[in-house]
């Protein structure tokens, strides 16, 4: 028997595999980061065969470090930052154009002209979510727009849209396979959510060939098998779910009313709703968190764009560290932040205040405010976000949160785990394995192929390594949390001219 399974996950600004055993334990990992391209104030691209040529770069360095053979892996699952819209030829493989990825504000314009002209009631009905520059609808019409040519030949096949699963999975298969999962596809602003399906209204609103679409498909199945030249022998491709999906699966959230928070570049919380979608009046995108079994599975999800990308920004625009752990050392050289909010609106906010327009704002500064309180108010903004998307959940769920799951890369620290239950007022329980978007796509693959049983062998495997309990006192915590609610208020529609 096969004795791992192999996680590609594929994020904004790295691309990292990981082997997993039968426990859910890490084996091996490996990761490289890749350039991030700024064309313009808001516009964010990435160069396609970077992310490639990382992606497979990595998959192979985890397996030499595990010492395993494609003969040991069972299958690979593939999770990835969501919405960023790759077009690329159908007959050579090569991208047509950068990516743009879906921090990019490039078609805000596009979107409100949409808006405007009534589109969204349709639009939201449909999909789940709002009509915005986010979502990948309106990337790809602005690659075809704007590309001599390139409609025309989309209309014909010649040209293929993914999101960066299906990207992945037609290189690894070589051009066999183009697929994305119902995740995936629900992220794109074209697939209805209800009926399950591309939709012939939206693919009109926002001029996509239906030609240039992948096949969708379930988020546990088998898709099709590696080249051989790849790692030595064919190996399945059996799962595939957008990252934050992927974590809310890789946390055991299988049941409705349980729900994890992510901390990666942005911060993304998922509350599952079991099999029917809970529409959102006030912000909250209702989303399809996996197709398994048979069973499609819907969520609500808020969506916050800048938060670990704060602290790169405190690394790589402000000089202030020189590694991103260097964050939680700087933070302890101050017992607070001074008064001192900086508010991460580097591409706009997202939910509950969806604002393209928003920019990024440090108030509160004094004469003795220091680089340590500016790097404690980015790791408390992640917080604060977090707290305004949990407060409409919870309002429009008509539920209480137990506790609260967390996960990504900034889960490591504690200063902030502690911040986040002292805003919250409930417990945060974070799981020996924090990597949980990688294991999500472990899993998915590994229970289609039967390395895995079923649903009760991952819960088996979650396991809690620290929970962080609430120690602020009410006055304190509303305190800060206001203070909050204003310096957003001052950066609201700061790069809106009209």
């Amino acid at each position: 028997m096969s004795r791992y399974v192999l996680a590609l996950d594929q994020g904004t600004t790295s691309s990292r595999a990981i082997v997993f055993d039968r426990g859910g334990r890490a084996v091996a990992t490996a990761q490289q980061e890749f350039p991030q391209i700024f064309p313009q104030p808001g516009h964010v691209e990435h160069d396609p065969e970077a992310i490639w040529t990382s992606q497979l770069h990595t998959a192979r360095e985890a397996l030499a470090r595990a010492g395993a053979t494609a003969a040991d892996i069972a299958a690979i699952g593939v999770t990835n930052q969501r919405e960023t819209t790759v077009l690329w030829d159908q007959a050579t493989g090569a991208p047509v154009a950068n990516a743009i990825v879906w921090q990019s504000r490039i078609t805000a314009g596009l979107c409100d002209r949409l808006k405007a002209a009534g589109h969204e009631p349709m639009v939201r009905g449909k999909t789940g979510l709002v009509l915005d520059a986010y979502f990948s609808a309106s990337k790809i019409k602005h690659l075809l727009d704007t590309t001599d040519g390139l409609r025309a030949r989309a209309a014909r096949g010649e040209v293929l849209f993914g999101t960066i699963d299906t990207f992945l999975i037609w290189r690894l298969t070589g051009g066999a396979v183009h697929v994305t999962d119902e995740s995936n596809a629900s992220r794109t602003l074209l697939y209805n959510i209800h009926q399950r399906g591309w939709d012939d209204e939206l693919l009109a609103l926002f001029d996509v060939p239906r030609a240039m679409l992948p096949d969708v498909r379930g988020s546990s199945e088998v898709y099709g098998h590696t080249k051989a030249d790849l790692f030595g022998a064919p190996i399945p491709i059996a799962g595939a779910a957008g990252d934050q999906q992927a974590a809310l699966f890789g946390q055991a959230c299988f049941e409705p009313g349980t729900a994890k928070n992510t901390y990666g570049t942005g911060c993304f919380m998922l509350l599952n709703t079991g099999e029917h979608p809970v529409a959102s009046s006030k912000g909250l995108l209702t989303t399809i968190a996996w197709r398994f079994d048979g069973r499609t599975t819907y969520a609500l999800e808020g969506s916050v764009f800048i938060a670990g990308a704060a602290v790169q920004w405190l690394r790589d625009g402000l000089r202030a560290i020189t590694t991103s752990a260097d964050i939680e050392p700087l933070m302890q050289a101050v017992p607070d932040s001074g008064g001192v909010y900086l508010v991460p609106a580097f591409v706009g906010l997202g939910a509950p205040y969806w604002d393209p327009y928003a920019r990024g704002a440090i108030l509160g500064l004094t004469r003795d405010s220091r680089v340590e309180h500016i790097a404690r108010a980015a790791v408390e903004a992640m917080a604060y976000q977090t707290r305004d998307v949990l407060e409409v959940m919870q309002e429009e769920a008509g539920l209480q949160l137990p506790h609260l799951k967390v996960d990504g890369g900034a889960a490591r620290n504690a200063m902030l785990l502690q911040f986040q239950a002292d805003q919250l007022g409930v417990p945060v329980r974070r799981p020996v394995v924090a990597e949980t978007t990688a294991l999500g796509a472990a899993y998915l693959a590994g229970l289609a192929v039967g390395y895995w049983q079923g649903l009760d062998d991952v819960r088996r495997n979650w396991a809690l390594d620290r929970e962080f309990s609430p120690a602020m006192g009410a006055e304190a915590r509303e305190r800060g949390y206001k203070g909050w609610r204003k310096a957003v208020t001052r950066s609201l529609a700061w790069a809106d001219d009209a």
